[in-house]
């Protein structure tokens, strides 16, 4: 009896191996063919919600508008990062790589992470990629079904944890050509 135990368990490990190789393939393969990621998002930061619309250009481009009452401005050119308030016009500009977004953007980096870490299925939903580069602990969300990337989770430069779900997903739109052009400072 003990025997037939152990086989059954071992075939369900077989099994349950097998398929997240097969999930995991089926991502890195969509993902591999993205250029670019339109979508409406979620954040929340500190318990503190926020929405808005975004664009994603591989690598390291975004586009983000907030639904806010400083209708707030994100924008990645791939160097620079703006964040700008429109309302009050405060402005911050970072270099990209000192942010989490940086490795985020950057398709080539994470297509490397994914394919040399195993994933991990979340409530039989989600599969999670997670990774630490740096000072930046990472985890990347794809659908099961769609293999959409659908959200990550880290820490922003100010050590607030952020968590970003994506939904609306539209891949490979054709983009404005100065859609990513930093704001400039008033």
């Amino acid at each position: 009896m003990k025997k037939i135990i152990n086989i059954i368990i071992l075939i369900n490990f077989f099994f349950i191996s097998y398929a997240n190789a097969s999930i995991k393939n089926n991502i890195i393969s969509k993902f591999e063919n993205i250029q670019n990621l339109s979508f409406k998002f979620k954040q929340n930061i500190n318990e503190k919600i926020e929405t808005g619309d975004c664009i994603i250009q591989y690598p390291k481009k975004i586009y983000c508008e907030y639904n806010n009452l400083n209708k707030k401005l994100l924008v990645s050119n791939g160097k620079h990062l703006v964040i700008k308030n429109q309302t009050s016009n405060q402005y911050y500009i970072y270099p990209i790589e000192k942010t989490a977004l940086n490795l985020i953007l950057d398709k080539d980096f994470l297509l490397k992470k994914m394919n040399l870490l195993t994933g991990e299925l979340i409530d039989e939903k989600y599969y999670r990629f997670k990774f630490v580069e740096g000072n930046n602990e990472i985890n990347i969300y794809f659908d099961k079904i769609s293999f959409n990337i659908i959200g990550w989770q880290n820490i922003d430069i100010y050590q607030n944890l952020v968590i970003t779900y994506l939904f609306e997903i539209e891949i490979n739109k054709e983009i404005k050509k100065n859609q990513f052009k930093l704001p400039r400072q008033n």
